[in-house]
């Protein structure tokens, strides 16, 4: 196998059957990460979740294989959300939790990611110490024999243990009757996991892009496409939508009046009501480089400091975990409520969202009101060749060129961690300039780097 840089921002994922995402290649990082983890840990129990893909049953059976081979064994729990699989990693205490999933991708992408013991996604050093492995010599003698080998089991009731562990953060006494509530699970691994909670709660559902076929995950709907779900909540006449990507660690909303309120208006609304109640820890929320400036402004006003980090959640969560924070998360969806779960959690989203509007009484939309957003355009332009931005003295030409035209505002230009791109994102005061800006740097890249 050819040296490469395999591990992103958020695990390895590529176009499936295509290296890295191939059976071959699975089967060699099951092997690489069974060794990496028993070394460390001693124990032998590793759990495989996947969303909704059709190539997830090959991958799934190539990673099992791998570990088994190695003497470790697997739990197989099926498709499940991501943040299901971080819960259900902590709750059985085995030793890593896999996810097959290409989060909000379309179907013939996949993505392998891990979790540690502790729910957490394993940091940059073990991942490195995995591809090390996968690129030596190490695993060629080692072949357990016999009853060394290791076994496969299947979970049934795993998604059932996720199901109540996201009721249990919903406060007691309070039910949802009287809400109608859309719910689009972009044909992912939410597909049962949201309507039932909703359900059990007393909510009048209205399921939409719930029927998986292994091929329909994420096409044109859920987190990037929520035109459906606003359509939805308009002609249903319905209290709020909720919408996840394929793997549920996302989640994007639409108030009564059809607008879209996204991953920063739902910090914003969490991070002042958990202000006020008391329990937003250091009066601190940690976001990404890519969270909007009104954002942040309304948060300075109520006295709430925000702290950025590089896009990825798991950037996100380290710097949580670092400055005991309890809310982070990113402008795309990825949620984090660390006093409930470890990672990005869609339905915990939802509940978090709907537990305010319960308590306080008031519509999404005037909840959302209170956060002033900055017009801003983020252009994706797919790229060949390196995507090392020092490689390109034009594109950091262009972009110190338009910082000097730009009044107020900021310009963000980055590699994407999870795709052959660079993302240009431009904020300021007035949408027409900053598109403009957005589209000559895109234009630059384009020429220089595709």
């Amino acid at each position: 196998m050819k040296k490469t840089r395999l591990f992103g921002t958020d695990g390895i994922r590529g176009k499936a059957n295509h290296a890295p995402m191939t059976g071959e290649i699975a089967f060699e990082v099951g092997r690489a990460a069974a060794y990496v983890l028993k070394k460390k840990h001693g124990r032998n129990k590793i759990l495989i979740g996947k969303d909704t893909r059709l190539s997830g049953y090959m991958l799934e059976s190539a990673l099992t294989s791998g570990i088994c081979s190695m003497g470790m064994n697997v739990v197989l729990v099926g498709p499940m959300p991501t943040p299901g699989i971080a819960f259900v990693t902590r709750s059985l205490r085995v030793d890593a939790g896999i996810v097959i999933s290409a989060s909000h991708n379309p179907y013939d992408d996949n993505g392998i990611k891990f979790f540690s013991s502790d729910g957490l996604k394993l940091p940059d050093s073990t991942e490195e110490e995995i591809e090390k492995v996968m690129f030596s010599s190490a695993l060629e003698k080692i072949r357990p024999e016999g009853a060394d080998i290791g076994k496969a089991k299947r979970v049934d009731d795993a998604t059932g243990r996720y199901i109540e562990f996201v009721k249990s953060t919903f406060p007691k006494g309070r039910t949802l009757e009287g809400l109608k509530i859309v719910v689009d699970s972009s044909n992912g691994s939410a597909y049962k996991v949201t309507p039932t909670i909703l359900g059990e709660l007393g909510a009048t559902v209205i399921s939409i892009n719930d029927k998986p076929d292994g091929i329909n995950i994420n096409a044109n709907c859920g987190t990037t496409h929520p035109e459906a779900m606003q359509k939805a909540v308009l002609e249903y006449n319905a209290a709020i939508g909720i919408a996840h990507d394929g793997d549920a660690d996302r989640t994007i909303l639409c108030d009564e009046k059809g607008e879209i309120v996204d991953g920063d208006k739902i910090m914003a609304i969490c991070a002042l009501d958990m202000k006020k109640s008391g329990v937003l820890k250091a009066d601190t929320v940690v976001a990404t480089v890519m969270s909007n400036i009104g954002f942040e402004i309304c948060l300075k006003k109520a006295g709430i400091k925000v702290v950025r980090t590089r896009v990825g959640d798991r950037y996100v969560v380290e710097e949580m975990v670092k400055r005991n924070c309890n809310l982070g998360g990113e402008q795309s969806g990825h949620i984090i409520f660390l006093d409930h779960n470890t990672t990005g959690d869609g339905p915990i989203t939802a509940l978090q969202i709907l537990s305010v509007m319960c308590r306080t009484g008031r519509a999404l939309s005037e909840l959302a009101s209170y956060v002033p957003i900055y017009p801003q355009v983020l252009i994706n332009v797919p790229v060949g060749r390196s995507k090392n931005m020092e490689d390109c003295p034009a594109v950091t030409a262009a972009v110190k060129r338009c910082e000097k035209r730009l009044d107020s505002g900021r310009i963000l230009v980055r590699p994407s961690g999870t795709e052959p791109k660079i993302r240009v994102m431009v904020e300021g005061d007035d949408m027409d300039s900053i598109t403009a800006i957005a589209d000559e740097i895109a234009e630059v890249i384009r020429a220089n780097m595709a």
